[in-house]
């Protein structure tokens, strides 16, 4: 075992506990609890230890009672961490490892990391975001405006993340119109390790209301590696209620020679919506792509056009329709005026949108 803290798994119902007869942790814990918004359960007796041990959300162990836990016999679970304050003793992690604690961390230098567990607590209880992936099955289909309308929707909803991870796309931000908020880009997150809380992530990105966006700053967008690409959107589910991923036809390989992030995430998403033109070439390419899908089961279509030229891709093709929609007019203007692709909600693109995003949340799939 090693003193940085583990992620957490799992999600016991019932209140933090923490466990010490120190004044001093206690206090760090409280402030650290209250500034997240969460109530911490204090006790310092055995009895109670065990009664309220398996109902907890989350156990936090004094160094000063972790020896006293052994004899216990308490069952193993998770989320269990040890605390102590200015020093860890070499004993302590033998009792650790005993009671079945993921982690040893010395307070103050850890508070970041326990700020960011305790602020996930209350979102722990909520389920997991949908995620959408949406990729062009041709060029000049049109799945990064789809994208976007799908997030300005699903924000209607409650918070959600519009990802982008086409870095030659043109760029998810400038099609919501909040290239000029500030936040946090791919570069910076890039250069961060360890968990990154779903609340952190939710307030950092640039945002308007629910709905928030993470791409590249303007310029050359380097390709995302992979942990972090694992970490951010782990986060995002956490976070979010919807989670809609822009995705690159080509998967170019990750940054630090690990897989793909794209295919990770690809894997991630409850329905992939393949965009198509009815054209010859624009048939042809989407059936390339999906017949090279690891998943070809989640994979749905949206087309663009009416009823008949989406019965023609769909036996073409061989997946699913998901929607046919009409052009939209006035498309780039709205997208100029910085308004998004949705800003007629009544719109053909914000009807289907809506669409969509009602199947997603009832059904986890789009049929």
């Amino acid at each position: 075992m090693t003193t940085a803290p583990a992620a957490l798994s799992g999600s016991p119902s019932g209140t933090p506990l923490l466990l010490t007869h120190d004044p001093a942790l206690t206090d760090d814990v409280v402030r650290l609890a209250a500034a997240a918004g969460v109530r911490v359960h204090v006790s310092a007796s055995l009895p109670e230890a065990v009664r309220l041990w398996s109902r907890a959300t989350l156990v936090l162990v004094g160094g000063d009672l972790a020896g006293e836990l052994v004899p216990l016999g308490l069952r193993r679970r998770e989320s269990v961490h040890v605390l102590c304050h200015d020093g860890v003793p070499e004993h302590l992690f033998r009792s650790a490892v005993e009671i079945g604690a993921q982690s040893v961390s010395d307070l103050p230098r850890c508070s970041a990391w326990l700020a960011e567990v305790l602020g996930d607590l209350d979102e722990r209880g909520a389920p997991p975001a949908r995620v959408v992936g949406v990729v062009a099955g041709s060029g000049g289909a049109g799945a990064t405006t789809l994208a976007a309308a799908l997030a300005q929707r699903a924000a209607g909803l409650g918070p959600t993340l519009a990802v982008d991870l086409d870095p030659l796309g043109p760029g998810l931000d400038r099609v919501l119109g909040l290239e000029e908020r500030d936040g946090v880009r791919w570069a910076d997150l890039a250069r961060t390790s360890g968990r990154l809380a779903g609340r952190s992530l939710r307030d950092a990105v640039p945002r308007r209301g629910d709905l928030g966006v993470l791409t590249w700053a303007a310029g050359a967008a380097e390709p995302i590696a992979a942990s972090p690409a694992r970490e951010v959107l782990a986060a995002a589910v956490r976070g979010h209620r919807h989670v809609v991923l822009d995705l690159p036809r080509a998967v170019a390989g990750g940054a630090d020679g690990a897989p793909d992030p794209v295919v990770e995430a690809q894997a991630r998403c409850d329905v992939v919506l393949v965009v198509t033109i009815p054209t010859l070439t624009g048939i042809a390419a989407a059936a390339r792509w999906c017949h090279t899908a690891a998943e070809p089961e989640r994979l749905r279509l949206v087309v663009r056009g009416d009823d008949a030229a989406a019965e023609a891709c769909v036996r073409a093709v061989g997946v699913p329709l998901a929607v046919a929609m009409a052009p939209q007019r006035g498309l780039a203007e709205a997208i100029d005026l910085g308004h998004g692709p949705v800003r007629n909600p009544r719109g053909p693109l914000g009807r289907a949108a809506a669409r969509l995003v009602e199947r997603v949340a009832m059904l986890g799939a789009v049929a």
